[in-house]
């Protein structure tokens, strides 16, 4: 007998989250309600505005997860192994970016970088740099739009897919993960990385580096609580200058590095936490 290859498992059918089911439900029952009492048509438009509010409210909410998965922490094996995430973000920067990786090799942490793909684009060397050191690049959308959170699905698609291509052209690995635009999504944005075969990632705590130049505040914005098992978001590019105009990761990141040795935690890379 020959043997036959096995086909591929089927892809996982996307399944909308509870809100946006209810939210469907919500637009069918205000037309009934306009279709059968119209005199009541201001209680239907009320429902209808409710609901947009909440749809809104919850997109501009980067760690909720009531309009799709969206991973805050490394799952519980990952965290019983005292493993941490240290993510950043915005690059790579060619004049930030290096120093980086220079101190996290000095600390014998690996990283996540969520990289806007036209900069890797720009700097395809320093991005394929970042996975030869065995940190991981992953989808931190093409521009980093300010209006990505309005973007309907088309545009959602050809933003994030597009990154996908030029990041995966430039380091040699397509991403798995993804990071919106200062965490802010709508209600589109789930069904697209299902498709794209991604995982929306936001964060346990941030350190705020973008507008904070104090290293020691966020320093201890970072690890107020600090367990393992945290996802910590920092950036490697667009980060508040401290007095020297060094931008603050370049001290922080040091720091928090330092403490997360003294508490027997290790910084290791998404992929790592999440598929071992």
């Amino acid at each position: 007998m020959h043997a036959t290859a096995s086909s591929p498992a089927p892809a996982k059918r996307w399944r909308a989250p509870l809100l946006l089911k209810a939210s469907a439900a919500c637009h069918l029952g205000a037309a009934g309600l306009v279709a059968t009492a119209p005199p009541l048509w201001p209680w239907a438009l009320g429902a209808v505005a409710l609901d947009h509010a909440l749809l809104t409210a919850t997109g501009l909410w980067p760690r909720s997860t009531w309009l799709g998965a969206n991973l805050l922490r490394l799952p519980a094996a990952a965290a019983a192994r005292g493993e941490i995430a240290v993510t950043l973000d915005d690059g790579p920067d060619p004049a930030v970016t290096p120093q980086v990786l220079d101190i996290l090799d000095a600390h014998g942490a690996r990283a996540t970088f969520f990289c806007i793909a036209e900069q890797a684009a720009c700097h395809p060397s320093l991005a394929r740099e970042i996975v030869r050191r065995g940190h991981s690049v992953q989808n931190h959308s093409l521009r980093h739009r300010h209006n990505f959170s309005l973007l309907g699905p088309a545009g959602l698609k050809r933003e994030i897919g597009q990154a996908q291509d030029q990041l995966a052209q430039a380091t040699g690995q397509r991403p798995t993960c993804f990071r919106a635009p200062a965490g802010l999504r709508n209600l589109f944005l789930d069904p697209v990385l299902h498709a794209l075969d991604l995982r929306l990632v936001s964060w346990t705590r941030r350190g705020f580096d973008t507008r904070e130049a104090d290293p020691q505040t966020v320093l201890a914005r970072l690890t107020q609580n600090l367990a393992a098992g945290d996802i910590v978001l920092l950036h490697d590019r667009h980060g508040a200058p401290m007095a020297d105009g060094r931008p603050v990761v370049l001290q922080a990141l040091p720091l928090l590095l330092a403490r997360l040795r003294g508490a027997g935690l290790h910084a290791v890379t998404l992929p790592e936490a999440l598929h071992s």
